[in-house]
């Protein structure tokens, strides 16, 4: 088997660094993933508001706790493999090492159908004989499993596209196509009064369908780069140790940063009932929407980081990471606004007063999930720098603080206790995680020439907390103070993002011309 690629951890002071113009291509490409997720998640918003508003709590309830088994499994089916294949294909691609970038992907897609298979086969048995006793969502739960390898392939497809830097086939695949398939199938529910099994079924064929959208469409950026000629099954390679080095690694991050809501979710159906289920579930999807960024930029990240690294160009990787964690925080900052501070309108506008239970959840999720991407890409970097161990006593650390706080509060606080043992996990989490970059010459742990940036965005959002507990608003008050608010950190941030410089066509709009003068 290959030996793993060689990587310089040193700090290259001879190499030029990248042009601005490089620095803020790579901005606007994760930019524009960006704002096809808030695409994908408006509609996702039509797509579970119709569901939670149609369906009963305990209906509701049963068919989140079996989409919750399904992302939680299918988290693990990838293996991480979705980063390998991210972290290595762009280097095989420069080398020209052609049979190792297809024995890449070929050697990631066949790992995760497997695990996919073997992890749904696995939980159907759990949850049968152990875990679950409504035969509804056991019923629902058992259709649902065999999304799983449909969705592990899904993720690995990313990483693959994201080495390719084909943002145009991502944004229609992830962002257009898949949510616009799933709102269309909760209308037809809607319309026709079907069944919970119906749509049930709906969504395991929706999920199969993208997915061999998503194949065809790499068949043909495969040709449009003049890559398929270039395949020959006699000349895979299979890099087994570099690839699966990422296996342990990339599990245990799952743990830390995905699966805790699965882990709540879990413990509140065995210690309370499916209407606490549905109270944290209904708040998880919303709170998730502060990771918007993050997914979106750390697609191309990944790929550029690996290119930085085995460089050893220290002084760009700490510009790239300090730079799109700054452009995170700052894009992301309504959300959290929205989410943190005014998280009891919202949840009322959305879900209705019956859910009202939902919003100190919201808030606790929030914090945690946008702390998470304010902070950069600690996680994503670690692993592209190969600081597995770090990553991996962190991460169980993580679920080790989760776990017992959320059995302890959950028993009398129910939802909000759950909220509580995560927000502190993560919390926890992303210190470790952050004082692991000390390990990387040039690195910084905290770039002061940022701090104005992340005082601007704590001033602010305290502010609006501290008015919501104060005067109880609707949500469209809310919105309005939001965007105020945002207002105020584009003015005070716009010179050190040069954010008129990146996105010169906002020039062209007299109010934002006026804003980034």
């Amino acid at each position: 088997m290959e030996a793993a690629v060689e990587v310089n951890t040193g700090v290259n002071t001879g190499q030029p660094m990248r042009s601005d113009a490089m620095m803020r291509e790579q901005i606007r490409s994760s930019s524009l993933l960006l704002v096809g997720r808030f695409l994908a998640v408006g509609l996702n918003f039509f797509t579970q508001v119709f569901i939670v508003r149609y369906l009963s709590t305990h209906d509701y309830g049963a068919l989140a706790y079996g989409l919750a088994v399904v992302a939680f499994l299918r988290l693990f089916a990838t293996l991480g493999l979705n980063e390998a294949v991210a972290r290595f294909v762009p280097i095989y691609r420069e080398r020209r090492e052609y049979g190792k970038l297809f024995g890449t992907i070929c050697l990631a897609a066949a790992a995760v159908v497997a695990g996919a298979s073997i992890l749904a086969v696995g939980a159907l048995r759990l949850f049968s004989n152990y875990v679950l006793r409504d035969q509804l969502a056991l019923a629902l739960l058992a259709i649902l499993l065999v999304l799983v390898p449909f969705e592990a392939v899904d993720g690995v497809l990313d990483g693959v596209f994201a080495s390719l830097k084909s943002t145009r086939d991502i944004f229609f695949r992830k962002y257009v196509l898949g949510p616009v398939l799933k709102l269309g199938l909760v209308l037809l529910l809607v319309e026709t009064h079907s069944s919970l099994i119906f749509l049930t079924y709906g969504l395991v064929v929706t999920g199969a369908a993208a997915v061999i959208v998503y194949g065809w469409l790499l068949y043909w950026l495969l040709r449009r780069q003049g890559l398929t000629h270039q395949f020959k099954w006699n000349n895979l390679l299979f890099p087994v140790r570099d690839v699966y080095a990422f296996v342990v690694p990339g599990i245990s991050g799952i743990l830390a940063t995905s699966a805790i809501p699965s882990f709540n979710i879990f413990l509140l159906g065995w210690l309370k009932a499916l209407p606490d289920v549905a109270i944290y579930r209904a708040a998880v999807p919303v709170a998730e929407l502060n990771g918007l960024a993050l997914a979106s930029f750390s697609l191309l990240y990944v790929p550029s980081a690996a290119q930085l690294v085995a460089r050893a160009d220290g002084l760009q990787l700490n510009r790239l990471y300090w730079d799109m964690a700054a452009w995170m925080a700052v894009l992301s900052f309504p959300i959290f606004a929205v989410t943190f501070s005014f998280a009891r309108p919202v949840t009322a506008f959305l879900y209705g007063e019956r859910y009202a239970a939902t919003a100190p959840v919201l808030s606790l999720l929030s914090l945690g999930s946008y702390l998470n991407l304010a902070f950069g890409f600690n996680l994503q970097t670690l692993k592209v720098l190969q600081k597995f161990r770090h990553v991996v006593v962190v991460s169980l650390l993580a679920v080790l603080i989760d776990i017992p706080i959320a059995a302890l509060l959950i028993p009398r606080y129910g939802a909000v206790g759950a909220g509580i043992g995560a927000a502190i996990s993560a919390i926890s989490f992303n210190v470790l995680m952050q004082a692991g970059l000390r390990a990387w010459p040039s690195l910084k742990v905290f770039d002061f020439r940022y701090l104005s940036i992340y005082l601007t965005i704590a001033l602010s959002a305290g502010f609006l907390f501290v008015i919501q507990a104060l005067t109880p608003m609707s949500v469209y008050q809310a919105l309005l103070f939001t965007g105020g608010a945002f207002v105020f950190v584009l003015a005070i941030t716009k010179n050190k993002l040069s954010i008129g410089e990146t996105f010169p066509e906002l020039r062209r709009i007299p109010f934002l011309r006026l804003l980034l003068a």
